[in-house]
């Protein structure tokens, strides 16, 4: 071959893709690339080498990322779970009579075998079953008049040296004997237990312990969503399992504990964790593990667990009062519509509605009447019920607060002395009810709202007997009423801030109102307070 031929630039015409290329093409090519190609196969190699150097080095970085993070687990699995412990709970066998037998029979969800108590009670079925044993089943008693006795397993956390341990109240409720187990195999036998059921948390004080390890508490108003969890404890028995996940809800409420909001998270929580802690990359305790949220009983993605710092708080009540000493406004609130803001001349959704004042409260001293909008305490800004009733319960018992409320579309700040939340909240005596006389109507009919109204003294069984009001009789399907939701059987109290207590003082009230402009009636179902904004076209 010519050498010529091999330096010589060559320019290949195109061809059509119908022809053949001209002979010696391919040959020539051969030839002409073979330079070409040595310093194309060396780029592509080069290339490539980059690319899988560039791939190592990602990867690297990634693993790198990935060990810290494990490392991360792992240290906070290391500083906390010495400080978490085995909480078994014994329950002795009880004598049942055989009247108390009967007298449970007659409800749904007897509980003969407790005497009155859930036999499910501090195990993983209590949630399923709330009210006790489902009608029509019950336990074989060998005994004949004895409960068998029961045993529960759960999860706590050491806060003191000299032997504290924090829990939740169902680990421990109604248990006869409480034994504590550490880590390093040590047991220990509770000889005090102080409970909260309001918050579902619980303080065992351990025998004759001294020297034990310490959880450290770190403060969970710090936490944001997404932030990484673990959460700590003994589910199904298998004592100092961790998972881990990230906070994936703040302010959660419960219905069954009503003075708390939890975190939510979807770090695995099994019967079992409950009073374990959950526990921030530092290692610090920010929460204490208290529920599932499940078909199933077991772990379905969704657990919730107290905040630190309100466990901080009951726990440091329970430790030197034995119980919880909660402040009070002494009124009934509810959370705010958008329709009752508009009604109410409130800009924003954002504040607590009061739905009623009860006499010779706090807040009746202080001026704070019904449809009044709380929107801080203390300057705090509150933004719905649980959040105001979790600042106030905590604040300063007679000592002077701040309360902001919107009245009528206007800014006012009332002075208010928080005092302690009774056992047993005072009721209205209902003085105002009185029953009809012959001449009187039986009812009141609304047209413009579509709602007819009787005294509640005709009700066969009065289930509202300290309180005064009206009840519906009967509502137009296609009326005001029914739109709003308002059925026969419900006491209404008030129309507007007017009180009623029999069928003519609703039918002045309610005649001075108008659908168009709408009027806010506070009722009264077995479930308790609530109001209802009557609107034409909401």
């Amino acid at each position: 071959m010519n050498q010529m031929t091999i330096n010589t630039p060559v320019t290949v015409p195109a061809i059509a893709s119908s022809q053949q290329p001209p002979r010696g093409y391919l040959h020539a090519g051969l030839h002409l690339g073979l330079v070409p190609l040595a310093v194309m196969l060396s780029t592509v190699l080069g290339i490539c080498v980059d690319a899988r150097g560039e791939e190592t080095a990602a990867t690297a970085e990634a693993m790198m990322h990935a060990n810290s993070l494990s490392k991360a687990f792992r240290h906070a699995a290391e500083h906390a779970t010495p400080s978490v412990v085995v909480v078994r709970s014994e329950t002795k066998a009880k004598k049942v009579s055989s009247s108390s037998n009967q007298r449970q029979g007659q409800r749904r969800g007897q509980r003969q075998e407790q005497g009155g108590e859930n036999p499910f009670k501090g195990t993983p079925f209590e949630d399923f079953f709330k009210d006790g044993m489902p009608e029509g089943f019950e336990f074989n008693n060998p005994e004949g008049g004895q409960t068998q006795p029961r045993s529960g397993v759960g999860s706590g956390v050491i806060v003191d040296k000299e032997g504290l341990v924090l829990t939740n109240n169902h680990v421990v409720a109604g248990a006869d004997t409480v034994t504590v187990e550490l880590p390093d195999g040590r047991e220990f036998k509770a000889t005090e237990i102080k409970t909260d059921p309001d918050s579902d948390l619980a303080v065992v004080k351990l025998e004759d312990a001294h020297d034990l390890p310490v959880a450290k508490l770190g403060d969970s108003d710090k936490l944001d969503i997404g932030d990484w969890v673990i959460a700590i404890g003994n589910p199904f028995e298998l004592e100092t399992t961790v998972s881990a996940g990230i906070i994936s809800g703040k302010g959660r409420e419960l219905g069954s504990i009503r003075r708390a909001k939890f975190l939510q998270t979807d770090a695995a929580i099994n019967p079992g964790n409950s009073g374990g802690p959950l526990v921030n990359l530092a290692g610090e305790v920010i929460g204490i593990n208290t529920a599932i949220a499940s078909n199933t009983g077991a772990y379905q993605g969704i657990g919730f667990a107290i905040p630190i710092n309100l466990a901080k708080w009951v726990s440091g009540q329970l430790i030197a009062k034995g119980s919880v000493e909660r402040g009070y406004l002494g009124v009934s609130i509810g959370p705010l519509s958008n329709e009752m803001a508009r009604k109410l001349g409130v800009e924003s959704r954002k504040g607590v509605l009061v739905t009623e004042v009860m006499d010779g409260t706090p807040a009746a001293d202080a001026g704070v009447q019904d449809l009044d909008v709380i929107t801080a305490f203390d300057d705090q800004a509150v933004d719905g019920p649980r959040s105001l009733q979790e600042v106030v319960e905590k604040s300063a018992i007679g000592k002077p607060h701040t309360l902001t409320v919107l009245r009528d579309g206007k800014t006012m700040t009332l002075s208010i002395s928080v005092k302690p939340l009774p056992d047993k909240m005072a009721k209205s005596d209902g003085s105002g009810s009185r029953k009809l006389s012959a001449s009187e109507e039986e009812t009141f009919y609304s047209e413009a709202f579509g709602i007819e109204v009787r005294n509640k003294d005709s009700l066969p069984e009065n289930v509202y007997e300290d309180f005064a009001g009206v009840v519906v009789d009967r509502v137009d399907n296609d009326g005001v009423a029914a739109e709003a939701g308002i059925g026969p059987g419900v006491l209404v109290r008030k129309v507007g801030k007017t009180p009623v207590s029999t069928i003519a003082e609703f039918a002045e009230a309610i005649e001075k109102e108008s659908p168009e402009e709408g009027v806010v009636l506070q009722v009264r179902t077995p479930r308790g307070n609530s109001v209802i904004l009557l609107k034409k076209g909401l």
